[in-house]
């Protein structure tokens, strides 16, 4: 029995010992809960703050992608020149490229090719004056004018012309007869000048054209004008007479300007360019509308369709109009559009030289001159289309390049974040797509071999404007009274 109590007792105690352990187990394990549970917010905690990073790493990602983007366009504008953009020349600066001509050496030597037009000097009429040249022993001869005087003598050997120009003026006086006294007895009223003779003493018809003449065509300024026909004619002209002769000269010719501008709206094939200039000082835009014999400018102070509206030409057009792809040209559906190879050709240039290291900008180059060359030599055999292999062959190389631009230049990803708003796509991505929009207005020229390969024939046009020696102008009818005549031209 001792033995029985002694367990019993021992066994009492292990209980209550192992009941004191499960209480401080109990207590222990809910602090410890305390503690999983401050871990489990932390736990939550750190996984907002995970995702918000995994956020913020997203939007940094895309700004850094933007960033790069932007970073490429600038260096792009600091490299961008006349041979790779649509950058005039007189903005290249000191750090012009060197002169590199697109065109491929055709083989042929220089000068002068067989068959080509000559061109030789004519003598224009009857001579003046002509001067008879004697041997030197007959200068010396004391029988001179003996055989001179016979006329049998001497005989012409060979005769050379010279071609001078004589500088003056012609003076013409204008007299209005009376009748003093009329054998009829008849009261004779007096006679009026004709309507062109409005003054005592003034400029003719000739010294007014001559004086527009160098102003416009000439690109000689009000000042030069003067003292030219000053120094050389004895002319006393102001600075604000040869700018009214310029005005009077445009006058005369606003008729055949209206003809001009409805004979362009019913041409197959139009050149449409615009370009900047100043008067005033504000920046004004003139619109050009052009073919190979007609020519029309006018001057308007806005650029978009409103200045197109003015020209009066494209409203009413249904034939090609061939431009440089600027966006307000396509507003006009009635007409079909050319775009101008030689800005792709440019741009193209521009992405070889961006370094993206994108090769189907060169692909593309060549094809665009291999379509060229086709057409060309197809005219040359006088055909009037491009056969079908050549066609198939072109429109599948298109294709082609244009799959392998947008794997080389993918469309940019969406913005992080929800954000709205376009996606910036860069300039050699927005030419990708533009490229594969206006296939049929790029091709046009291979298609219809009334459509030219580029647009220089607007350009050309414009460029006079450009070659005006103050560069600008004072008022804006004087600007359109410049592009009056020069239309005229």
């Amino acid at each position: 029995m001792p033995e029985a109590r002694l367990e019993t007792e021992q066994y009492k105690r292990r209980c209550e010992e192992q009941s004191a352990q499960l209480v401080d187990l109990a207590r222990a394990n809910l602090a410890l809960s305390g503690t999983i549970d401050e871990l489990r917010q932390t736990i939550d905690g750190l996984h907002g703050t995970i995702d918000g990073l995994h956020g913020t790493i997203d939007g940094l990602h895309g700004t850094i992608g933007e960033l790069k983007e932007t970073i490429r366009e600038l260096q792009g504008k600091l490299n961008s020149n006349s041979k790779n953009s649509s950058r005039h020349p007189s903005k290249d600066g000191f750090n012009k490229p060197r002169p590199r001509a697109r065109r491929e050496k055709g083989g042929r030597k220089p000068g002068g090719q067989a068959g080509h037009a000559g061109a030789h000097m004519d003598v224009p009429h009857e001579p003046d004056e002509v001067l008879r040249h004697l041997p030197a022993t007959c200068l010396s001869c004391p029988h001179l004018a003996e055989c001179t005087a016979r006329g049998d003598v001497f005989a012409c050997g060979e005769r050379r012309y010279e071609v001078n120009v004589v500088v003056g003026t012609r003076g013409t006086e204008y007299r209005s007869m009376e009748v003093a006294a009329c054998p009829c007895g008849k009261t004779v009223p007096g006679v009026r000048f004709p309507e062109n003779i409005r003054a005592h003493v003034q400029y003719g018809d000739s010294v007014t054209v001559l004086a527009g003449l160098l102003n416009t065509y000439g690109a000689v300024s009000f000042n030069r004008i003067r003292v030219l026909l000053g120094s050389l004619m004895g002319v006393g002209l102001s600075t604000g007479t040869v700018a009214a002769m310029t005005s009077r000269c445009a006058g005369k010719v606003g008729g055949t300007l209206a003809a001009i501008r409805e004979m362009l709206a019913k041409e197959c094939v139009v050149h449409f360019d615009e370009t900047g200039t100043y008067v005033n000082g504000k920046t004004v835009w003139v619109h050009n509308s052009s073919t190979p014999r007609l020519t029309f400018q006018v001057v308007d102070a806005k650029r978009r369709q409103d200045g197109m509206e003015a020209g009066g030409v494209l409203p009413d057009f249904r034939g090609v109009a061939v431009h440089d792809c600027w966006k307000s040209y396509w507003k006009y559906g009635d007409a079909t559009h050319a775009v101008c190879c030689a800005h792709l050709l440019r741009e193209l240039t521009w992405v070889e030289e961006s370094g993206s290291g994108h090769g189907w900008a060169t692909r593309f180059k060549s094809l665009l001159l291999g379509m060229k060359r086709a057409k060309e030599r197809t005219m040359a055999r006088e055909r009037t289309e491009i056969s079908r292999y050549y066609s198939r062959k072109f429109d599948a190389e298109y294709d082609s390049i244009i799959k392998e631009a947008e794997a080389a230049c993918p469309e940019p990803p969406a913005p992080p974040g929800g954000k709205r708003g376009r996606r910036k796509k860069g300039k050699e991505r927005s030419l990708i797509e533009r490229l594969k929009e206006l296939k049929g207005s790029i091709c046009l020229f291979l298609h219809n071999f009334a459509v030219p390969f580029d647009n220089n024939q607007a350009e050309r046009d414009i460029r006079n404007v450009k070659t005006k020696v103050s560069g600008c102008f004072r008022t804006e009818r004087g600007a359109q009274d410049y592009l009056d005549v020069m239309s005229y031209l």
